[in-house]
């Protein structure tokens, strides 16, 4: 699941409590599967913040060789290569400037994740 934090930044949760090793890859990374790893909480949960241009960008987790779709993203988008999540990052938010990750946990509530949900449905409709 993605949330915009209150500096800007995107906030990455993602439940594997089996996983050891946890990255991210998107079109704000270049899809680089090293770029962008994840803290691991101890309960289960592996949490990152990352500065991202706004826009819609593609991602997927990147979880002991395997790739993850986030489906509770705000939104997911056929490939060729399988579902890829989606993040949307309003204007304001942070530019991506490849720095390290950061782990941050906080609450779980996705700031606009219901309206993203609607827009998203009304796209596969039209």
């Amino acid at each position: 699941m993605t949330r915009l934090t209150d500096d800007g930044r995107v906030e990455f949760r993602f439940y594997r409590p089996d996983a050891s090793d946890v990255r991210i890859a998107g079109d704000f990374n270049q899809w680089d599967r090293s770029s962008l790893v994840m803290q691991h909480d101890g309960n289960g949960w592996w949490t990152t913040t990352a500065e991202i241009n706004s826009g819609d960008h593609r991602f997927r987790y990147y979880a002991d060789g395997k790739w993850y779709t986030d489906y509770a993203a705000n939104g997911v988008e056929q490939s060729k290569l399988g579902w890829n999540s989606i993040v949307s990052v309003p204007k304001g938010g942070a530019a991506w400037q490849g720095r390290s990750s950061e782990s941050r946990i906080s609450g779980s509530d996705i700031t606009g994740k219901e309206q993203a949900k609607k827009q998203n449905k009304e796209k596969l409709v039209a």
